[in-house]
C-alpha cells in the first residue's frame, strides 16, 4: 500500500482545504511532519484512517460524524476526506463526506445531509477515472480485503504508535494477550475455550439435575412406603459415588415389602365383606317388621280422627248441595244486576244534562229537546260569511301594523348609517396607520434577528471559555500531581529492584539444600550460605511497586492527554468568544432579545390589521347598500297602506250587522255551537233514561220466576246460597280428602301381612343396626388398608421404573462430562496435565510473539549496535500462567532480563524494533500486502545522537523494500537531519500545512 495524494476539507484543526502530496515525501524515503502541540499533526493521521475505513484510531471513534468537523470552517463548507492510493497494483480514490448539518436554502435554521462516500478506480488504459461504488458497506469492505487488515490492525502496524508498544514491553502477560488477540484475531480460540468451559457447565448442571431428579423420586418412595419398610433411605446428595446403585437397591426392597403388606389386606378384606352381608340381612328383616307394625298402628290413629270429624263432612255435604242448585238462578242475577246499574248510569247523565239548559227546557221531553238543536244549528250555518270577513279584517290589521314596524325599523337603519359613515374617513386612516406600524416592526424583527443568532453564538463560546478555564486549572493540578506522584512511584520502585537485586545471593541460599549441587558454582557443600538482612525485598515486593509505578504511570499519562483536549477546547471556545466578559456578552444577547420580541409582538398584529380593515370597507359597503334600500322600501309602504285603510272600512260595515249583540262574529258563533250541543245531549240522555228503566223491570221478573223453579222462597235466599270459586273448590278438596282418608285407612286394616305383624312383639330395630354398622365399618377400614397398600404398590412400581430410566439415561451423560471436564481443564490451563498453566489462546499467541520477537531482533541489533536481542519466554511468573513472557538479552554481560529493565531511551528503539517487527509479521498474515508507506510517531527525544543515527539508519534502510516512512516528532535536530519535511501551523481561523520536499 502506497499514499500518493490527500485533500482536507474543513476536517479536525483545519478549516480550509489542505493537501498533502505523500508521492513528493516519499521520494526521500524518510520525511518529517512536525508542528506545534495542538496544530493537527494527528489529525493527518486521522484523515488518512478515517478516508480507508470511514472511523478515527482508538480512543478518538466518539468523535466522528458531526463532531470531525472543523469549527473554523464557514458555515456553507461541507467537511471532505478524498485519499489516493495504490494497493495490490490498483489505484484507487476514496472520498469520504461525514454527516453535514448545513444551513437550510429557504428560512432559518440548519438540515442535516447524510454521510456519503464514494470509490473510484483509475483506468490506466483509458487515462480516467471510473466510479466503482457509492456505498459505504462495499467500500468498507473492498478496502478491507485489498489490505488484509481491519482498522485495528491498521492503526497498529501503518500508524506505529510506539506509546503503546512501550507499555507492551513493560507489561504483563494478560496485557500482551489482549494487544496481540486484536492483532492477529486469536478470540476464536478464546471462544473454544469458552464453548468447551459452557459445555462443561451444561453438562454438569445436566448431570446434577440428573441426580436431583432420582434423589426427588427416591424421596417420593421413601413417602410413599411410610413406616412399612425397616430400613430407611441413606442420606444422599447429587453426585455422591454410588448413588444410582444404592437408590435402586433399596427401592427393591421396598416393593417386596409393599407386596407382602398388599396380600394381607386382601385377606383381611374378604373376611369383612362376608361378616357385613350376614348383619345386612338380619337388618333388612328386622326393618321389615318395624315397617309393618308402625302402618298398623298409624292406620288406627287416622280411623279414630275420622270418626270425630264426621259431623263437619255431613254439614259440608248439606251445603255443597244448595250451592248447586244456586248455580241455576246465578244467570239471573247477574242480569238483573247488569240492569240495575245502567239505569243508575243513565239517570245520573240525564240529571247532569238538564242541569246545564236553560230553566225553559227543565221540563221539556226529548222531541222538545231535539226540535230546539236543530233550530239553533240553522242560525250558526248563516254565520260562515261573516266569519271569513272577520278573519280577512285581522289579516289586514297585521298587515298595516307590519308597515309601521317595518316604517320605524328603516328609520333606524338610516339613522345608524348615516351616523357610521360620518366617521368612515378617520376609521380608515387609522386602521392603515396600524398596518403601516405593524410592516415596520416585522422589519426591524428580522434585522434583530440576524443579529441576536450570532451574540447568542458569542454568549455560549463564552459561557463555554470560562467553564474549561476552571477545568483546565484543575486538569492542570491533576496533571502536575499524578506525573509528581508517578515519579515517586518509580524512584519507589528503582529503590526496591536495587535492594532485590542486591538480596538475591540471600534468595539462592535459601533454596540450597544438602548433598544437591548449587545452581551457581554445582558444590554439593554449602559451607556459608548467604543470609537475609533486615530490610530485605523479595522478588513480589519489587514487582508489586513496578505494577503500582505503571497504574501511577498511566494515570499521568491519561491526565496530560486530558490536560491538552482541554486546551483545545478553551482554544477553539476563546477563539470564538474573543475577550469581551460573559457578562458583557450575556447583556448584549438578552437587550438584543428584549428588542426582538417586542418587535415580533409589535409585527404580530400585522394580519389582524389587515383584516380589520377589510372588515371595515365591507362594513362600509353594507351600510351604503342598507341606505338605498331603505328608501325603496318607503316608497312602496305608502301606495300599500292606503289600499289596506279602504277594504277595512268595508269589512268592518259588513260585520256590524252580523255580531248582533255579541262582541264579534266569532264570539256569536260561539254561542250558537254551544246551545246546540247541550240541548243534542240532553234529548239523547232523556231517551237513554226512559230506555234502561224499562231493562230493569223485565230483569226482577226473570229473577224472581228463576228461584221459585230452583226450590228457593226469594231470589235473596238463592243469593246467599251461591258459592263462588274459592269457596266451591275449598268445600270440593274436603269432601274428596275425607273420602280418600277412609278408603285409605281401610285398605291398611284390610292387610293380612300388617295384622300379623301387629300381633307380634315389637321388633329389636337399634340391636340390629349397631351391628351392621360395626360390620359395615369394618369392612370399609379393610377396604381402605387394601388400596392403600395397592396404591404404594403402584407408586413404587413407577417411581422405580423412573427411576431406573433416569439412571440409564444419566449413564451417557456422566462419560461426557468426564470427557469434556478433561478438556476444558487442558484449554483453559487449569487442568494436572497442562504443566505451565498455559490457555489455548495463550498457546496460540506465544508462537505469534516468537516470530515479532524473531523479527524485531533483526532491527533492535542493529540499533543497540549489537547489544539487544529479544527473546520469548513461556516460563511460569510466580504463581500466574505461563506463555506470553518477553526478556531482552544483553550481549555486554550475556544476562537475559526483563524488557521492563530498559532505560527510557533504550525502551523507545526496542519498542520501534518491536513495532516494525510486528508490522512484518502482522503484513505476512494479511496475506503478504506491502505496506509502502508507515508512520511512526513520538519517541526520538529520548536518544542520544549516535543512537538517534543508528534508528534512522534502519529506518533508511526500509527503503530497500521500497517503503518511505513518516516520522512524527517535535525533535529539533530531525528538522535538520531530515530534508523531507511536513509542518502543521496552528493560527486562530485553524491550521494550514506547509509541505518541503526532499530533492
Amino acid at each position: 500500500m502506497r499514499l500518493h495524494r490527500l485533500d482536507i476539507t474543513a476536517f479536525g484543526p483545519f478549516g480550509g482545504a489542505q493537501t498533502v502530496d505523500f508521492d513528493d515525501l516519499s521520494a526521500a524515503g524518510l520525511f518529517l511532519l512536525h508542528g506545534p502541540t495542538g496544530a493537527g499533526k494527528t489529525s493527518v493521521l486521522d484523515a488518512v484512517c478515517y478516508a480507508l475505513y470511514g472511523a478515527v484510531p482508538g480512543a478518538r471513534q466518539s468523535g466522528q460524524g458531526m463532531t470531525l468537523r472543523s469549527d473554523h470552517a464557514a458555515p456553507s463548507t461541507r467537511t471532505e476526506i478524498r485519499l489516493e492510493l495504490t494497493v495490490a497494483g490498483r489505484r484507487l480514490e476514496i472520498t469520504r463526506q461525514p454527516p453535514w448539518a448545513r444551513p437550510k436554502k429557504r428560512g432559518a435554521g440548519t438540515t442535516t445531509d447524510k454521510a456519503q462516500s464514494r470509490l473510484r478506480e483509475h483506468d490506466a488504459a483509458a487515462g480516467s477515472w471510473k466510479d466503482l461504488s457509492r456505498s459505504h458497506q462495499e467500500i468498507g469492505e473492498e478496502i478491507t480485503q485489498l489490505l488484509g487488515m481491519s482498522r485495528e490492525q491498521f492503526c497498529q502496524v501503518v500508524l506505529l504508535p510506539q506509546g503503546d508498544f512501550a507499555r507492551f514491553l513493560r507489561a504483563d502477560a494478560e496485557a500482551r494477550g489482549k494487544l496481540l488477540g486484536r492483532l492477529f484475531d486469536t478470540h476464536r480460540f478464546a471462544e473454544v475455550e469458552k464453548r468447551l468451559a459452557e459445555r462443561r457447565r451444561a453438562v454438569e448442571a445436566e448431570v446434577r439435575a440428573g441426580d436431583a431428579t432420582l434423589l426427588a423420586d427416591a424421596h417420593r418412595m421413601q413417602q410413599a412406603v411410610g413406616d412399612v419398610v425397616e430400613v430407611p433411605l441413606p442420606d444422599l446428595a447429587p453426585g455422591d459415588p454410588g448413588l444410582a446403585e444404592t437408590v435402586l437397591t433399596w427401592a427393591a426392597v421396598a416393593r417386596s415389602t409393599a407386596r407382602e403388606r398388599l396380600t394381607l389386606a386382601h385377606c383381611a378384606r374378604t373376611a369383612a365383606e362376608s361378616a357385613q352381608a350376614a348383619a345386612d340381612r338380619v337388618l333388612d328383616d328386622v326393618r321389615e317388621v318395624a315397617r309393618l307394625q308402625r302402618r298398623y298402628t298409624e292406620a288406627r290413629e287416622r280411623a279414630a280422627l275420622l270418626e270425630e270429624r264426621s259431623d263437619a263432612h255431613r254439614e259440608a255435604q248439606t251445603r255443597m248441595e244448595r250451592g248447586r242448585k244456586a248455580e241455576a238462578v246465578a244467570p239471573a242475577l247477574d242480569l238483573r244486576d247488569a240492569a240495575e246499574a245502567e239505569h243508575r248510569r243513565a239517570a245520573t247523565d240525564e240529571a247532569r244534562a238538564r242541569t246545564a239548559l236553560p230553566e225553559t227546557f227543565a221540563d221539556a221531553g226529548a222531541p222538545g229537546l231535539a226540535a230546539a238543536a236543530r233550530k239553533a244549528a240553522e242560525e250558526l250555518g248563516g254565520l260562515e260569511s261573516a266569519r271569513r270577513a272577520e278573519r280577512r279584517l285581522g289579516e289586514l290589521t297585521e298587515e298595516r301594523a307590519s308597515l309601521d314596524r317595518q316604517e320605524r325599523a328603516d328609520d333606524d337603519v338610516l339613522q345608524d348609517a348615516e351616523s357610521w359613515l360620518a366617521t368612515w374617513e378617520a376609521t380608515r386612516a387609522d386602521l392603515q396607520a396600524g398596518i403601516e406600524s405593524a410592516q415596520e416592526a416585522a422589519t426591524r424583527a428580522e434585522q434583530l434577528a440576524v443579529r441576536r443568532d450570532p451574540a447568542q453564538a458569542r454568549l455560549a463560546a463564552a459561557r463555554r471559555r470560562d467553564r474549561l478555564s476552571q477545568d483546565t486549572d484543575e486538569a492542570r493540578a491533576r496533571a502536575l500531581a499524578a506525573r509528581e506522584h508517578a515519579t515517586d512511584a518509580r524512584v519507589h520502585w528503582l529503590d526496591l529492584k536495587e535492594q532485590c537485586l542486591q538480596g538475591i545471593a540471600a534468595e539462592l541460599a535459601a533454596g540450597l539444600v544438602d548433598g544437591a549441587p548449587c545452581a551457581v558454582c554445582g558444590s554439593l557443600d554449602h559451607p556459608a550460605p548467604a543470609r537475609k538482612i533486615t530490610g530485605h525485598v523479595d522478588r513480589e515486593t519489587e514487582e508489586r511497586a513496578l505494577t503500582a509505578y505503571q497504574r501511577a504511570d498511566e494515570t499521568a499519562t491519561v491526565d496530560e492527554r486530558r490536560l491538552g483536549s482541554v486546551r483545545e477546547e478553551l482554544a477553539a471556545a476563546t477563539a470564538e468568544a474573543g475577550d469581551a466578559p460573559t457578562a458583557h456578552l450575556a447583556q448584549e444577547a438578552a437587550e438584543l432579545e428584549r428588542q426582538h420580541a417586542e418587535a415580533r409582538a409589535a409585527a404580530s398584529g400585522l394580519h389582524t390589521a389587515r383584516q380589520r380593515l377589510a372588515q371595515a370597507e365591507l362594513e362600509h359597503e353594507r351600510r351604503v347598500a342598507d341606505q338605498q334600500q331603505a328608501a325603496l322600501r318607503a316608497a312602496a309602504r305608502v301606495s300599500h297602506r292606503d289600499t289596506i285603510d279602504r277594504e277595512r272600512a268595508s269589512l268592518e260595515e259588513e260585520l256590524a250587522k252580523a255580531r248582533g249583540a255579541a262582541d264579534s262574529v266569532a264570539a256569536r258563533a260561539a254561542q250558537l255551537e254551544r246551545r246546540t250541543a247541550l240541548l243534542t245531549d240532553a234529548a239523547d240522555a232523556v231517551r237513554t233514561a226512559e230506555d234502561t228503566a224499562q231493562r230493569l223491570k223485565d230483569a226482577d221478573a226473570r229473577l224472581a220466576d228463576a228461584a221459585f223453579r230452583a226450590g228457593f222462597d226469594t231470589p235473596g235466599d238463592a243469593a246467599a246460597a251461591l258459592l263462588d270459586d274459592a269457596a266451591h273448590r275449598d268445600l270440593q278438596r274436603r269432601l274428596d280428602a275425607w273420602q280418600s282418608e277412609e278408603a285409605a285407612v281401610r285398605a291398611v286394616l284390610a292387610e293380612a301381612d300388617t295384622a300379623a305383624a301387629a300381633r307380634q312383639p315389637a321388633a329389636g330395630l337399634a340391636a340390629a343396626e349397631e351391628t351392621a354398622e360395626l360390620a359395615a365399618r369394618r369392612l370399609r377400614d379393610t377396604a381402605s388398608a387394601q388400596d392403600a397398600a395397592a396404591r404404594r404398590c403402584a407408586e413404587l412400581d413407577r417411581l422405580s421404573t423412573r427411576a431406573l430410566t433416569s439412571v440409564r439415561r444419566l449413564a451417557p451423560l456422566r462419560e461426557e462430562h468426564d470427557r469434556v471436564a478433561r478438556m476444558a481443564g487442558l484449554a483453559a490451563g487449569t487442568s494436572a496435565d497442562n504443566e505451565r498453566k498455559m490457555r489455548l489462546e495463550s498457546y496460540v499467541l506465544a508462537a505469534r510473539l516468537e516470530q515479532v520477537a524473531a523479527a524485531a531482533t533483526a532491527r533492535l541489533r542493529r540499533m543497540s549496535s549489537g547489544r539487544y536481542t529479544l527473546v520469548h519466554s513461556d516460563d511460569r511468573a510466580g504463581r500466574g500462567r505461563s506463555g506470553l513472557g518477553l526478556h531482552v538479552v544483553d550481549a555486554w554481560t550475556g544476562r537475559e532480563r526483563d524488557t521492563a529493565t530498559l532505560s527510557g531511551g533504550e525502551t523507545f528503539f526496542a519498542s520501534l524494533a518491536l513495532a516494525l517487527g510486528l508490522a512484518d509479521v502482522v503484513t505476512d498474515e494479511a496475506g503478504g500486502v506491502r505496506l509502502d508507506t508507515l508512520f511512526i510517531d513520538e519517541g526520538f527525544g529520548s536518544l542520544d545522537d549516535q543512537t538517534l543515527d543508528e534508528v534512522l539508519d534502519v529506518l533508511d534502510s526500509l527503503r530497500e523494500r521500497d517503503r518511505s516512512v513518516g516520522i512524527v516528532s517535535h525533535v529539533a535536530d530531525l528538522r535538520r537531519r531530515i530534508t523531507a519535511q511536513l509542518e502543521i501551523v496552528k493560527g486562530r481561523t485553524g491550521s494550514v500545512v506547509r509541505q518541503r520536499g526532499g530533492l
